[in-house]
């Protein structure tokens, strides 16, 4: 499953650059998940975040 912590989420917007079939920005400012699909773009994601903030 793959998840995005809130607590380091920093709202830098990679991930949803990255892989925006998965990850989008929220009204909070943060990454969110908006389905479980694993493409390979979720790995890059995750290796991109600069706070580590994604994991699965």
């Amino acid at each position: 499953m793959i998840k995005v912590n809130k607590k380091k989420c920093i709202g830098c917007g990679a991930c949803a650059s990255i892989c925006p079939e998965v990850f989008e920005m929220g009204d909070d400012g943060k990454a969110h998940v908006k389905n479980q699909k694993n493409l390979p773009c979720v790995k890059e994601a995750i290796e991109s975040c600069p706070v580590k903030a994604i994991s699965k």
